[in-house]
């Protein structure tokens, strides 16, 4: 069996290099890229979860949305939850993927009884309603329907499929 080709996956906030990991490419159907990588870095505790050595994260990046999904699992396999990010489309050039955070998140616990909006208080401190007020009401538009996907039980599906739900 070979093993899924590499990718470098850099993560911007604010225009600047965030994170830069290398990930294991599994699918990229032309508009939704999935990338599986470990996270390496020390702890992160969040309060209402923790990223660890060890923790895997399988990560769906779209090229025609603004957010990234990111599935967290232990090393072991047990579902921690997902982080998503809204950010501009995804793009993959070669074998570089760059993600540009755009501040707010959505946090869904493993159990799904917890949905979290994070970061809002950032997301008004950055600036990008005064500096691109429709790159901001994409952002917002962007964390309500994946609110709403989520509430409505159809995250998986969004995951799953092709294309995902819409």
């Amino acid at each position: 069996m070979t093993a899924p080709p590499t990718v470098t996956v850099r993560l911007l906030k604010a225009g600047r290099e965030k994170v830069v990991y290398r990930a294991a490419l599994l699918t990229d159907d032309g508009t939704h890229i999935v990338v599986r990588a470990p996270w390496t870095i020390p702890v992160r505790d969040l309060g209402f979860v923790r990223f660890e050595p060890g923790d895997v994260f399988t990560e769906h990046f779209w090229r025609d949305r603004w957010y990234a999904v990111k599935e967290v699992r232990t090393g072991d396999g047990a579902l921690k939850g997902w982080y998503c990010d809204i950010a501009l489309p995804a793009r993959l050039t070669g074998a570089e993927l760059v993600s540009e955070d755009l501040e707010l998140d959505l946090w869904v616990s493993g159990d799904g009884t917890s949905v979290l909006r994070l970061d809002e208080d950032e997301f008004a401190a950055s600036g990008l309603a005064e500096r691109d007020p429709e790159a901001a009401g994409r952002a917002r538009a962007a964390l309500d329907e994946l609110e709403a996907l989520v509430r409505a039980g159809r995250l998986g599906e969004l995951l799953e499929r092709p294309g995902g739900a819409r």
